[in-house]
């Protein structure tokens, strides 16, 4: 097929112009990776204050190299825009925006769907469009697909090509990221999944597995982090349960991983956070509903993870009351608001839940994040205190929620009057007198 051929043609020397649509955790380091193996890339967001940092050469994401960025910038192999009019440049298009949730726990795809309609009117022959954005099994083909051939006479596999290849993202992660991580691919047909595999096999250095369709690839990363969920949901409830019986549920994991196959090991904690874990498997749990099936399973693992915060908030009061000491109008020093250690993302943080129910709950609250001075929450801004030996003595009760390395827990447990300590991450402290795990 001679478009397929011109298309290929167009990677395999680099020429293909690549659109990025989306430049956060997943469109920005994709970009800078597809920039350095030699093919031109657009960025576009709707972002101004993004587009005008990458334009400066600036970064704003931690996994992304501050000289690649400048070099590529400086270049001009990589250019960013709020201008989607320039699509009508590009070959290749990969959509990586967000899919958040609603209010009432369903997809939000109004990112995706606006992404598509944007590209519509620029659609052309030779062109592939690979949506990178996590969703609900059938988005690709059912909504994507539509929009793309109800706007012009082109039809997919003949004239343009479309395909799903999740993303993959591990934000602070030293040995993975977006150039090594495996990709996995799935097109609306055989051409559209030869065409989206050959391009990734030109940009990453990882292995590229096919599947028979964009549903399977849906399908395949909502069971990735699904099975996070289900997992981390399991270990906090054993954390719970472990509490109630007086048993150290750290040292029983320790003991568990010892075994060398049938276990792998997940670590309980204040919650989940992250742009995925915590919503992806509510992406499944909608999409059951059509075939009248309800994921019983999946929804239990959702509420045992969103009580987390609940339960360090019942935690701390239990820990105050044995000093006679309420809850209400207690001072509380809240350590780390990014959602994993040594990260500065705070999306869907379980530690914003946490601060929130001790505010309800009447506390003074102050926060200490050396990742995160700032950070906004349901419209309101909060700022971050110094970490101090008087700060530190002032507090009814430190609470660890993010076990950064950057913390010296000598240091804060030497100057603390308490620790509830919901992340291990005092485990090498030899003077415990003063701490609680969770």
């Amino acid at each position: 097929m001679q478009t397929k051929k011109n298309l290929l043609s167009k990677i395999k020397n680099k020429s293909a112009i690549i659109g990025i649509i989306g430049l956060g955790y997943v469109g920005l380091p994709l970009a800078i990776e597809s920039a350095k193996c030699g093919y031109k890339v657009i960025g576009f967001d709707i972002q101004q204050a993004k587009v005008n940092m990458i334009n400066k050469g600036e970064n704003y994401i931690n996994d992304v190299s501050d000289i690649e960025l400048t070099e590529l910038v400086t270049k001009h192999q990589f250019t960013a825009s709020t201008n989607f009019n320039f699509i009508n440049q590009v070959d290749i298009v990969l959509i990586c925006v967000p899919t958040p949730l609603d209010k009432y726990q369903q997809p939000n795809i109004s990112y995706v769907k606006s992404s598509v309609e944007s590209i519509a009117p620029y659609l052309h022959k030779d062109m592939l469009i690979i949506l990178e954005s996590t969703t609900y099994p059938g988005t690709t083909e059912e909504l994507v697909l539509p929009i793309l051939e109800g706007n012009s006479s082109l039809k997919c596999e003949k004239d343009f090509y479309l395909a799903f290849s999740p993303e993959r993202v591990d934000p602070g992660n030293p040995l993975y990221k977006t150039g090594n991580i495996p990709k996995v691919v799935g097109g609306i047909g055989k051409n559209s999944t030869e065409v989206a595999t050959t391009l990734y096999k030109s940009i990453l250095n990882s292995d590229v597995f096919e599947v028979s369709s964009a549903k399977v690839a849906e399908m395949e990363k909502i069971l990735e982090n699904t099975y996070r969920n289900i997992n981390i949901g399991l270990i906090n409830e054993m954390a719970i349960i472990c509490n109630k019986m007086n048993i150290n549920i750290w040292e029983v994991i320790d003991a568990a991983n010892t075994k060398p196959y049938g276990f792998q090991v997940f670590y309980p904690g204040p919650g989940l956070g992250g742009h995925c874990i915590p919503l992806d498997p509510y992406y499944l749990t909608w999409k059951a509903r059509e075939y009248d099936y309800h994921t019983k399973l999946i929804e239990l693992s959702g509420e045992i993870n969103n009580y987390m915060p609940q339960y360090i908030l019942e935690r701390s009061s239990q820990i105050l009351n044995r000093f006679k000491k309420a809850l209400f109008d207690s001072q509380i020093l809240v350590l780390g608001v990014a959602y994993k250690s040594d990260i500065n993302d705070y999306r869907e943080s379980p530690a914003l839940k946490v601060i929130e129910n001790f505010k309800k709950a009447g506390a003074h609250v102050k926060f200490n994040d050396p990742y995160i001075p700032v950070y906004k929450y349901k419209n309101t801004e909060y700022e971050g205190v110094k970490l101090t030996n008087e700060l530190l003595k002032s507090m009814d009760l430190v609470v660890i929620t993010t076990a950064h390395k950057k913390y010296d827990y000598d240091f804060i447990q030497k100057n603390s009057k308490f620790i509830f300590d919901t992340r291990n991450a005092t485990k090498n402290l030899l003077d415990k007198n003063n701490v609680e795990l969770l």
